[in-house]
C-alpha cells in the first residue's frame, strides 16, 4: 500500500526528505508541498542544491504545482497549516 505524504514546509529538510523519497523506491507517495515560497523558487531550490548537487530527475512548475518527472505535487502557500486540504488530497502522513 502507497503512504501519501503532504510536506510542510520545503526548506532544506523537506527537499532533503523529497530526495531521499525519491531515492529509495520505497512505495511512498509525495503528493503535496506546502512553503511560502512561490513554486519557480521551489523549483529551482529542489532542482540545484548546493550539498547535495543537482536532482536527477526533470523538475518543473506552474502556478499551482511541481512536476517532478511529470508527476503533478500540488503546491500551496498556506501559513496555518490546519486550512491545508490534507484529507482532500488523501495524505495519510
Amino acid at each position: 500500500m502507497t503512504v501519501r505524504v503532504g510536506i510542510n514546509g520545503f526548506g532544506r529538510i523537506g527537499r532533503n526528505f523529497f530526495r531521499a523519497v525519491a531515492a529509495s523506491g520505497a512505495d511512498i507517495e509525495i503528493v503535496a508541498v506546502n512553503d511560502l515560497t512561490d513554486n519557480k523558487t521551489l523549483a529551482q531550490l529542489l532542482k540545484y542544491d548546493s550539498i547535495l548537487g543537482r536532482f536527477p530527475g526533470e523538475v518543473t512548475y506552474d502556478e499551482k504545482a511541481l512536476y517532478v518527472d511529470g508527476k503533478e505535487i500540488k503546491a500551496f502557500e498556506e501559513r496555518d497549516p490546519a486550512n491545508l486540504p490534507w484529507g482532500e488530497l488523501g495524505v495519510d502522513i
